[in-house]
């Protein structure tokens, strides 16, 4: 017997499909269910992709957690945002894991209320660093004189603390009372959240969204005119400081390139699906967002100098420098 987050789909010939409640089935309800119906087969095959996907994800992210937190190098207000990121997307892939055992191992509605908000909570999290990391960048820029001060790490702590308590409530929203267990009509396309719960989501996801696209352009900007100062003062561009705030506006496109592409889908869905809808669109939508939690530590760790450096001394134990070391602005990651 199943009785905890699965996805339910429709069959145009009336057969019960796999994974489906009975009742729900009759009423055409496709969205995220609590299922009491035996399983014709025993695992949903797009639940095993978000599990491995899970698996991943907690992997990549426990080794950039574990090595900012023992290097005392890297404890800098860019990295504790950096950190930020891949704690969010490691609890992330634990959520999706211990949905998965969850699902197929204990049936409880108090569990699933508990595994959605989980989830809710991590993922809002992984965005919102996101964005933290974004303005973090954009004040390197815009005020790099004074950048590396104690006002710098207050206006850090205040932005992880925004970041963790907004998540945290939206996470225990559902939780708290604010889901469709009692009202299957007012349910969305991930049951147990209602309609005007995902719709919220939806909407913070559009608007942290173009507040980051607002500021990739601005930062944009003030590389164009640190490029045309140097070059009306030493004639030409080629410039260490150029060329690494060039590398860093690259590495921000990436980032917004990528999570656009991981989340969009999967947030205009919210927007425009319906519960009745078959789940396999539910399913193709919020896979691809998983994605982003598994790129980001690529993009921001795994290429870093720095982490790399610190990832050689914790398996080789053997690194030995060879000149100065400093800690780099974030234009310059």
């Amino acid at each position: 017997m199943n009785e905890s987050l699965v996805v339910n789909d429709s069959s145009a010939a009336g057969e019960p499909v796999p994974w489906m409640e009975a009742e729900s089935f009759n009423q055409h309800n496709s969205s995220l269910e609590l299922s009491t119906a035996p399983l014709e087969f025993p695992v949903n095959p797009w639940d095993i992709m978000l599990c491995m996907s899970g698996t991943v994800i907690a992997c990549e992210n426990a080794i950039v957690v574990a090595i900012i937190f023992y290097t005392p190098s890297l404890r800098t207000p860019m990295f504790a945002l950096i950190g930020s990121l891949a704690t969010a997307d490691l609890l992330s892939g634990m959520g999706l894991i211990l949905n998965f055992v969850f699902q197929y191992v204990i049936s409880s509605e108090t569990i699933s209320l508990i595994t959605v908000g989980f989830l809710v909570a991590s993922f809002t999290a992984s965005i919102s660093s996101l964005l933290a990391i974004t303005v973090d960048r954009y004040f390197s820029l815009y005020n790099a004189l004074t950048y590396f001060s104690d006002k710098t790490l207050q206006y850090v702590h205040l932005m992880l603390i925004v970041t963790w308590g907004v998540s945290l409530l939206l996470g225990l929203l559902p939780v708290l009372g604010w889901n469709c267990l009692h009202e299957p009509a007012s349910c969305s396309i991930v049951r147990p959240l209602t309609r005007s719960n995902v719709m919220l989501l939806a909407t913070s996801f559009f608007a942290i969204f173009v507040l980051m696209l607002t500021l990739y352009f601005k930062i944009c900007k003030i590389v164009c005119r640190h490029a045309h100062q140097i070059a009306l003062q030493q004639h030409f561009f080629a410039t260490s400081h150029y060329v690494a705030t060039k590398k860093g506006v690259s590495t921000l496109a990436i980032i917004l390139g990528t999570f656009g592409a991981s989340w969009l889908p999967f947030a205009i869905y919210c927007l425009v699906g319906e519960r009745e809808y078959p789940s396999v669109y539910t399913y193709a939508t919020l896979l691809p967002a998983t994605y982003n939690s598994m790129i980001n530590p690529i993009i921001y760790a795994y290429r870093n100098t720095e982490i790399q450096r610190s990832i050689y001394m914790l398996l080789c134990g053997c690194f030995q420098a060879n000149g100065s070391y400093r800690s780099r602005s974030p234009s310059e990651v």
